[in-house]
């Protein structure tokens, strides 16, 4: 009787049981039709991740390029199997989504803007520094993040 193993590949790499979960703050920011947009922004995000908190929407003035609406901005904590590219080029995919064109001024009123700021607990995105809502916003969805 000729008995041959055969290895069962059920589970590989991209298995969920095998991939690493990430955190992540995401901000988001708009202010053209800001509560739509942040709304379906929102949605989408957490159709992908599990959204572990989110803070409460602010209104801010614009920085750098004054003469324009204010924004609403806000934060989302989500929890992920994407490492940081892929959650970065998919945050991209969504703004494109909604409407988002970038143009030569990158302080100009956008649909939706949506950026990693923290990255399993490290932040990545200076502007947490920088801003105060950001800072506030972010500390709202990990109160014990260390900045």
């Amino acid at each position: 009787m000729d008995v041959r193993l055969v290895r069962l590949n059920y589970l590989n790499d991209n298995h969920p049981l095998f991939r690493t979960m990430n955190r992540a703050v995401i901000s988001l920011g708009s202010n053209i039709d800001p509560e739509a947009h942040i709304r379906k922004a929102r949605e989408q995000i957490g159709l992908q991740h599990c959204i572990l908190a989110e803070s409460a929407i602010v209104e801010t003035e614009p920085i750098g390029f004054t003469e324009q609406p204010n924004f609403l901005n806000g934060t989302v904590l989500i929890e992920t199997d994407m490492d940081f590219v892929e959650l970065d080029d998919w945050l991209h995919q969504i703004e494109k989504q909604l409407g988002r064109v970038r143009g030569s001024n990158r302080f100009g009123p956008r649909t939706i803007d949506l950026d990693i700021v923290v990255w399993n607990g490290r932040v990545v995105d200076q502007d947490i520094r920088e801003r105060d809502f950001l800072r506030k916003s972010v500390l709202e969805v990990w109160p014990d993040l260390m900045i």
